[in-house]
């Protein structure tokens, strides 16, 4: 784990593999742009996913979305859970060193470069 501290990793269902893995290279490549570009800043996926990035259409998050959508009363809240475990499996399962941390439940992750 590429994390500085140890983390929970949890699963996260009712997608296919296919998309997960699409998911995961999507925010794979959103985090090494925010490390590239903004260097000692700490991101969540609020920071990579939210924001002017809110609108899900037409990326590999959208299942996460429709899965939620008419089984919950926010899906953008629990697809945003759901994209939250999967980045942080990006993050943990990348080959760089990650600092963590948690603020009004949301994880933080910032690049720690080797020196």
């Amino acid at each position: 784990m590429s994390l500085t501290e140890e983390s929970q990793l949890r699963s996260v269902t009712g997608i296919t593999e296919e998309q997960k893995m699409n998911i995961v290279n999507f925010l794979q490549g959103a985090v090494y742009c925010w490390c590239k570009n903004r260097k000692d800043e700490w991101f969540s996926l609020r920071d990579l996913m939210g924001e002017d990035n809110y609108y899900w259409e037409g990326t590999p998050l959208l299942p996460l979305y429709i899965k939620h959508e008419g089984a919950n009363d926010d899906p953008v809240k629990e697809a945003g859970k759901d994209a939250g475990w999967l980045l942080k499996e990006v993050v943990a399962n990348d080959k760089r060193v990650f600092d963590t941390k948690k603020e009004s439940l949301i994880r933080h992750y910032r690049w720690v470069p080797s020196e």
